[in-house]
Protein backbone atom coordinates (compact mmCIF):
# COMPACT_ATOMS: atom_id res chain seq x y z
CA UNK A 1 0.00 0.00 0.00
CA UNK A 2 1.34 3.28 -0.91
CA UNK A 3 1.80 6.13 1.63
CA UNK A 4 -1.00 8.71 1.92
CA UNK A 5 0.59 11.38 1.46
CA UNK A 6 -2.94 13.45 1.73
CA UNK A 7 -1.90 15.07 5.62
CA UNK A 8 1.46 16.66 4.70
CA UNK A 9 0.51 18.10 1.54
CA UNK A 10 -2.38 19.86 3.71
CA UNK A 11 0.31 20.41 5.97
CA UNK A 12 2.47 22.10 3.24
CA UNK A 13 -0.49 24.16 2.16
CA UNK A 14 -1.40 25.29 5.81
CA UNK A 15 2.22 27.16 5.91
CA UNK A 16 1.95 28.60 2.96
CA UNK A 17 -1.28 30.04 4.03
CA UNK A 18 -0.17 31.06 6.79
CA UNK A 19 2.93 33.28 4.74
CA UNK A 20 0.57 34.55 2.64
CA UNK A 21 -1.34 36.18 5.61
CA UNK A 22 -4.78 33.65 5.32
CA UNK A 23 -6.91 32.60 7.53
CA UNK A 24 -8.26 29.98 5.00
CA UNK A 25 -8.64 29.05 1.33
CA UNK A 26 -11.36 27.92 -1.03
CA UNK A 27 -10.45 25.23 -3.43
CA UNK A 28 -12.68 24.85 -6.48
CA UNK A 29 -9.92 23.37 -8.83
CA UNK A 30 -11.00 19.84 -9.29
CA UNK A 31 -7.74 18.27 -10.05
CA UNK A 32 -6.07 20.44 -6.33
CA UNK A 33 -9.30 18.83 -4.71
CA UNK A 34 -7.98 15.55 -5.82
CA UNK A 35 -4.38 16.21 -5.00
CA UNK A 36 -5.28 17.51 -1.37
CA UNK A 37 -8.53 14.65 -0.70
CA UNK A 38 -8.28 11.65 -3.14
CA UNK A 39 -11.86 12.90 -4.02
CA UNK A 40 -12.26 12.16 -7.93
CA UNK A 41 -15.55 13.34 -8.99
CA UNK A 42 -17.30 16.26 -10.74
CA UNK A 43 -18.82 18.41 -8.40
CA UNK A 44 -17.20 19.83 -4.62
CA UNK A 45 -16.02 22.96 -2.84
CA UNK A 46 -13.21 22.68 -0.45
CA UNK A 47 -12.26 24.73 2.18
CA UNK A 48 -9.07 24.72 3.98
CA UNK A 49 -8.85 25.52 7.34
CA UNK A 50 -6.09 26.09 9.82
CA UNK A 51 -7.39 23.09 11.93
CA UNK A 52 -10.14 21.56 9.39
CA UNK A 53 -10.30 20.65 6.02
CA UNK A 54 -13.59 20.26 4.58
CA UNK A 55 -15.10 18.71 1.47
CA UNK A 56 -18.75 20.14 0.51
CA UNK A 57 -19.95 17.82 -2.95
CA UNK A 58 -23.50 16.91 -4.03
CA UNK A 59 -26.20 13.75 -3.87
CA UNK A 60 -24.46 12.71 -6.06
CA UNK A 61 -21.17 11.76 -4.40
CA UNK A 62 -22.86 10.65 -1.39
CA UNK A 63 -21.24 7.77 -1.23
CA UNK A 64 -17.91 8.18 -3.20
CA UNK A 65 -17.00 11.25 -1.34
CA UNK A 66 -16.16 9.69 1.89
CA UNK A 67 -15.16 6.71 0.75
CA UNK A 68 -12.53 8.72 -1.52
CA UNK A 69 -11.90 11.53 1.40
CA UNK A 70 -11.71 8.86 4.50
CA UNK A 71 -10.17 10.92 6.90
CA UNK A 72 -8.37 13.00 4.84
CA UNK A 73 -11.58 15.50 4.99
CA UNK A 74 -14.61 16.18 6.92
CA UNK A 75 -17.02 15.66 4.26
CA UNK A 76 -20.73 17.54 4.40
CA UNK A 77 -23.30 16.05 1.41
CA UNK A 78 -25.72 19.10 0.36
CA UNK A 79 -28.73 18.19 -1.82
CA UNK A 80 -29.99 21.92 -2.45
CA UNK A 81 -26.66 23.68 -3.24
CA UNK A 82 -22.87 23.08 -2.01
CA UNK A 83 -23.02 27.47 -1.61
CA UNK A 84 -25.56 27.25 0.72
CA UNK A 85 -23.36 25.17 2.89
CA UNK A 86 -20.41 27.23 2.22
CA UNK A 87 -22.41 29.73 3.08
CA UNK A 88 -23.09 27.93 5.99
CA UNK A 89 -19.66 26.79 7.34
CA UNK A 90 -18.17 30.85 7.03
CA UNK A 91 -21.40 31.58 9.22
CA UNK A 92 -20.39 29.42 11.91
CA UNK A 93 -16.46 29.49 11.44
CA UNK A 94 -15.88 33.38 9.72
CA UNK A 95 -12.48 33.87 7.63
CA UNK A 96 -11.28 37.10 8.60
CA UNK A 97 -9.13 36.47 5.01
CA UNK A 98 -10.20 34.22 3.23
CA UNK A 99 -8.17 33.27 -0.11
CA UNK A 100 -9.59 31.81 -3.67
CA UNK A 101 -8.00 30.52 -7.03
CA UNK A 102 -8.56 33.35 -8.81
CA UNK A 103 -7.64 30.55 -12.00
CA UNK A 104 -10.11 28.76 -11.19
CA UNK A 105 -13.46 30.59 -9.68
CA UNK A 106 -15.62 32.37 -12.19
CA UNK A 107 -16.48 35.98 -11.61
CA UNK A 108 -19.72 34.65 -10.94
CA UNK A 109 -18.92 32.50 -8.32
CA UNK A 110 -16.31 34.91 -6.65
CA UNK A 111 -19.13 37.43 -6.10
CA UNK A 112 -21.66 34.66 -5.10
CA UNK A 113 -18.51 33.57 -2.39
CA UNK A 114 -18.06 37.09 -1.51
CA UNK A 115 -21.74 37.36 -0.60
CA UNK A 116 -21.81 34.43 1.53
CA UNK A 117 -18.63 36.04 4.10
CA UNK A 118 -18.08 38.96 6.27
CA UNK A 119 -14.63 38.13 5.94
CA UNK A 120 -12.18 39.81 3.06
CA UNK A 121 -11.72 37.51 -0.50
CA UNK A 122 -8.01 37.60 -1.83
CA UNK A 123 -7.38 36.15 -4.85
CA UNK A 124 -4.86 33.76 -5.15
CA UNK A 125 -2.62 32.27 -7.38
CA UNK A 126 -0.82 28.79 -7.32
CA UNK A 127 -0.88 27.49 -4.12
CA UNK A 128 -1.56 24.36 -4.54
CA UNK A 129 -0.18 24.22 -8.58
CA UNK A 130 3.33 24.62 -6.25
CA UNK A 131 2.84 21.63 -4.23
CA UNK A 132 2.26 19.66 -7.21
CA UNK A 133 5.12 20.57 -9.37
CA UNK A 134 6.87 17.81 -6.85
CA UNK A 135 6.27 14.75 -7.41
CA UNK A 136 6.14 12.27 -4.75
CA UNK A 137 7.68 8.32 -6.06
CA UNK A 138 4.07 7.34 -6.29
CA UNK A 139 3.50 10.36 -8.39
CA UNK A 140 6.64 9.45 -11.22
CA UNK A 141 5.43 5.54 -10.81
CA UNK A 142 1.83 6.49 -12.00
CA UNK A 143 3.27 8.59 -14.71
CA UNK A 144 5.45 5.81 -15.43
CA UNK A 145 2.81 3.31 -15.96
CA UNK A 146 1.01 6.02 -17.70
CA UNK A 147 3.28 6.55 -20.62
CA UNK A 148 3.84 2.34 -20.42
CA UNK A 149 -0.24 2.18 -21.31
CA UNK A 150 -0.05 4.32 -23.69
CA UNK A 151 3.31 2.78 -25.40
CA UNK A 152 1.64 -0.77 -25.59
CA UNK A 153 -1.22 0.75 -27.51
CA UNK A 154 0.85 2.79 -29.92
CA UNK A 155 2.59 -0.86 -30.37
CA UNK A 156 -0.31 -2.58 -31.11
CA UNK A 157 -1.80 0.13 -33.65
CA UNK A 158 1.51 0.80 -35.73
CA UNK A 159 1.39 -2.47 -37.88
CA UNK A 160 -2.23 -1.95 -38.93
CA UNK A 161 -2.16 1.38 -40.30
CA UNK A 162 -2.25 1.25 -44.10
CA UNK A 163 -2.58 4.15 -46.59
CA UNK A 164 -5.78 5.30 -47.41
CA UNK A 165 -7.35 4.76 -43.48
CA UNK A 166 -8.44 8.47 -42.47
CA UNK A 167 -7.11 10.48 -39.53
CA UNK A 168 -10.50 9.54 -37.61
CA UNK A 169 -10.17 5.72 -38.69
CA UNK A 170 -6.19 5.71 -36.67
CA UNK A 171 -7.19 8.17 -34.41
CA UNK A 172 -10.19 5.75 -33.02
CA UNK A 173 -7.86 2.18 -33.39
CA UNK A 174 -5.50 4.20 -30.94
CA UNK A 175 -8.12 5.19 -28.12
CA UNK A 176 -9.76 2.01 -28.25
CA UNK A 177 -6.57 0.33 -27.20
CA UNK A 178 -6.01 2.76 -24.89
CA UNK A 179 -8.73 2.05 -22.97
CA UNK A 180 -8.71 -2.18 -23.09
CA UNK A 181 -5.38 -1.43 -21.70
CA UNK A 182 -7.08 0.61 -18.21
CA UNK A 183 -6.24 4.49 -19.40
CA UNK A 184 -8.88 5.61 -17.30
CA UNK A 185 -9.64 8.16 -19.98
CA UNK A 186 -7.70 10.42 -22.35
CA UNK A 187 -6.58 13.10 -21.03
CA UNK A 188 -6.91 15.35 -24.16
CA UNK A 189 -8.49 15.46 -27.39
CA UNK A 190 -5.82 12.69 -29.14
CA UNK A 191 -4.20 14.48 -32.34
CA UNK A 192 -3.90 12.54 -35.71
CA UNK A 193 -2.48 14.49 -38.61
CA UNK A 194 -1.47 13.41 -41.77
CA UNK A 195 0.56 14.70 -44.47
CA UNK A 196 0.86 18.80 -44.45
CA UNK A 197 -1.77 19.03 -41.87
CA UNK A 198 1.34 17.59 -39.37
CA UNK A 199 2.20 20.97 -40.10
CA UNK A 200 -0.58 22.19 -37.26
CA UNK A 201 0.78 21.56 -34.02
CA UNK A 202 -2.53 21.13 -32.26
CA UNK A 203 -4.40 20.00 -36.04
CA UNK A 204 -7.53 18.30 -35.05
CA UNK A 205 -8.10 14.69 -36.07
CA UNK A 206 -10.15 14.65 -39.63
CA UNK A 207 -11.55 12.74 -42.25
CA UNK A 208 -8.88 12.77 -44.10
CA UNK A 209 -7.17 9.54 -45.86
CA UNK A 210 -3.69 9.56 -45.34
CA UNK A 211 -1.47 9.45 -48.78
CA UNK A 212 1.27 7.61 -49.66
CA UNK A 213 4.73 8.54 -48.27
CA UNK A 214 3.22 10.94 -45.86
CA UNK A 215 3.93 11.82 -42.59
CA UNK A 216 1.68 10.77 -39.53
CA UNK A 217 1.74 12.47 -36.33
CA UNK A 218 -0.17 11.12 -33.31
CA UNK A 219 0.03 12.90 -29.80
CA UNK A 220 -1.85 10.99 -27.18
CA UNK A 221 -2.09 10.49 -23.57
CA UNK A 222 -3.20 7.67 -20.89
CA UNK A 223 -4.31 8.43 -16.95
CA UNK A 224 -3.51 5.83 -14.73
CA UNK A 225 -4.77 6.38 -10.47
CA UNK A 226 -5.46 10.50 -12.17
CA UNK A 227 -2.36 10.97 -13.53
CA UNK A 228 -1.35 11.29 -17.39
CA UNK A 229 1.08 10.29 -20.17
CA UNK A 230 1.50 12.49 -23.03
CA UNK A 231 3.35 11.32 -26.00
CA UNK A 232 4.26 12.21 -29.91
CA UNK A 233 5.44 10.07 -32.30
CA UNK A 234 6.00 10.75 -35.88
CA UNK A 235 6.13 8.17 -38.99
CA UNK A 236 6.12 7.58 -42.47
CA UNK A 237 3.35 5.62 -44.42
CA UNK A 238 3.12 3.76 -47.37
CA UNK A 239 7.20 4.57 -48.25
CA UNK A 240 10.38 5.07 -47.40
CA UNK A 241 11.34 8.78 -46.33
CA UNK A 242 12.81 11.01 -48.63
CA UNK A 243 15.90 13.10 -48.27
CA UNK A 244 14.20 16.37 -46.64
CA UNK A 245 11.87 14.09 -44.15
CA UNK A 246 14.64 12.41 -43.12
CA UNK A 247 16.90 15.66 -42.47
CA UNK A 248 13.93 17.40 -40.68
CA UNK A 249 13.19 14.11 -38.47
CA UNK A 250 17.18 13.95 -37.65
CA UNK A 251 17.28 17.29 -36.30
CA UNK A 252 14.07 16.79 -34.36
CA UNK A 253 15.33 13.65 -32.69
CA UNK A 254 19.11 15.39 -32.28
CA UNK A 255 17.41 18.15 -30.49
CA UNK A 256 15.29 16.08 -28.33
CA UNK A 257 18.62 14.13 -27.36
CA UNK A 258 20.41 17.23 -26.25
CA UNK A 259 17.73 18.37 -23.71
CA UNK A 260 17.13 14.60 -22.71
CA UNK A 261 21.03 14.53 -21.68
CA UNK A 262 21.68 17.74 -20.38
CA UNK A 263 18.40 18.61 -18.46
CA UNK A 264 18.56 19.28 -14.43
CA UNK A 265 16.31 20.45 -11.64
CA UNK A 266 17.87 23.72 -10.93
CA UNK A 267 18.16 25.30 -14.11
CA UNK A 268 15.42 27.49 -15.32
CA UNK A 269 12.61 26.72 -17.81
CA UNK A 270 14.41 29.36 -20.41
CA UNK A 271 17.67 27.39 -20.41
CA UNK A 272 16.05 23.81 -20.14
CA UNK A 273 13.94 25.38 -23.09
CA UNK A 274 16.98 26.70 -24.76
CA UNK A 275 18.98 23.03 -24.91
CA UNK A 276 16.77 21.74 -27.63
CA UNK A 277 15.71 25.25 -29.48
CA UNK A 278 19.50 26.37 -30.20
CA UNK A 279 19.70 23.37 -31.76
CA UNK A 280 17.21 23.82 -34.25
CA UNK A 281 17.98 27.68 -34.65
CA UNK A 282 21.42 26.41 -35.81
CA UNK A 283 20.43 24.86 -38.84
CA UNK A 284 17.99 27.63 -39.77
CA UNK A 285 14.70 26.26 -39.23
CA UNK A 286 14.01 28.22 -35.85
CA UNK A 287 11.17 30.08 -36.68
CA UNK A 288 9.47 26.89 -37.40
CA UNK A 289 9.52 25.99 -34.08
CA UNK A 290 6.87 28.18 -32.35
CA UNK A 291 5.86 26.50 -29.25
CA UNK A 292 7.82 25.84 -26.20
CA UNK A 293 9.78 22.63 -25.39
CA UNK A 294 7.55 21.18 -22.45
CA UNK A 295 5.40 21.62 -19.84
CA UNK A 296 4.65 19.97 -16.36
CA UNK A 297 2.96 16.55 -16.20
CA UNK A 298 0.73 14.97 -13.10
CA UNK A 299 -2.72 15.01 -12.27
CA UNK A 300 -3.32 17.72 -15.25
CA UNK A 301 -1.67 17.32 -18.97
CA UNK A 302 -0.15 20.62 -18.53
CA UNK A 303 0.79 22.00 -15.02
CA UNK A 304 3.88 23.84 -13.40
CA UNK A 305 6.63 23.57 -14.43
CA UNK A 306 7.47 25.00 -17.81
CA UNK A 307 10.19 24.73 -20.07
CA UNK A 308 9.51 27.88 -22.86
CA UNK A 309 11.38 30.84 -23.53
CA UNK A 310 9.77 32.78 -21.13
CA UNK A 311 10.34 30.61 -18.23
CA UNK A 312 12.42 31.73 -15.90
CA UNK A 313 11.79 30.01 -12.38
CA UNK A 314 13.55 27.34 -11.81
CA UNK A 315 13.05 23.75 -12.71
CA UNK A 316 12.21 21.67 -8.95
CA UNK A 317 13.50 18.63 -8.47
CA UNK A 318 11.45 15.57 -8.55
CA UNK A 319 9.52 17.57 -11.47
CA UNK A 320 8.02 15.44 -14.29
CA UNK A 321 8.52 17.37 -17.62
CA UNK A 322 7.27 16.62 -21.49
CA UNK A 323 10.46 17.22 -23.64
CA UNK A 324 8.90 17.82 -27.69
CA UNK A 325 10.86 19.85 -29.91
CA UNK A 326 9.00 20.07 -33.37
CA UNK A 327 9.64 21.78 -36.68
CA UNK A 328 6.64 22.95 -39.03
CA UNK A 329 6.98 23.85 -41.75
CA UNK A 330 3.48 25.13 -43.36
CA UNK A 331 2.14 23.07 -46.79
CA UNK A 332 4.94 20.08 -46.52
CA UNK A 333 4.42 19.42 -43.12
CA UNK A 334 6.02 18.72 -39.66
CA UNK A 335 7.87 16.61 -36.80
CA UNK A 336 7.31 16.73 -33.72
CA UNK A 337 8.63 13.93 -31.09
CA UNK A 338 8.04 13.63 -27.50
CA UNK A 339 8.61 11.64 -24.12
CA UNK A 340 7.98 12.08 -20.50
CA UNK A 341 10.76 12.82 -18.22
CA UNK A 342 11.18 12.69 -14.10
CA UNK A 343 14.03 15.14 -13.05
CA UNK A 344 15.97 13.37 -10.33
CA UNK A 345 19.32 14.66 -9.01
CA UNK A 346 21.42 13.22 -11.91
CA UNK A 347 19.65 14.76 -13.92
CA UNK A 348 16.38 13.71 -16.51
CA UNK A 349 15.26 9.80 -16.32
CA UNK A 350 12.54 9.11 -19.02
CA UNK A 351 9.64 7.67 -17.81
CA UNK A 352 8.51 7.22 -21.64
CA UNK A 353 10.60 4.75 -23.58
CA UNK A 354 12.46 7.02 -25.74
CA UNK A 355 12.41 5.53 -28.58
CA UNK A 356 12.35 7.99 -31.73
CA UNK A 357 14.28 5.75 -33.92
CA UNK A 358 12.42 6.78 -37.69
CA UNK A 359 9.50 4.49 -38.23
CA UNK A 360 8.73 3.91 -41.61
CA UNK A 361 5.60 1.86 -42.22
CA UNK A 362 5.97 0.20 -45.40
Amino acid sequence: MPPDRRGERQAALRVALEGEGLDGLLVTHLPNIRYLTGFSGSAALLLVRPDTTTLITDFRYAAQAPDEAGGAAVVEVDRKSVWERLGRLLGEHPAAVLGIESHALTVRDAERVAGLTRGRLVPTADLVERLRAVKSPEEVDAVRAAAALAQAALAELLPAVRVGQTEQEVGAALEAGLRRRGSEWHPFPTIVASGPRTALPHARTSPRPIGPGEWLLLDFGAQVDGYCADLTRTVVVGARADERQRTVYDLVRAAQLRALQHLRPGMTGREGDALAREVIAARGFGEAFGHSLGHGLGLEVHEAPRLAPTADPPLPLHAVVTVEPGIYLPGWGGVRLEDDVYLGPDGAVLLSDGRTELVELV
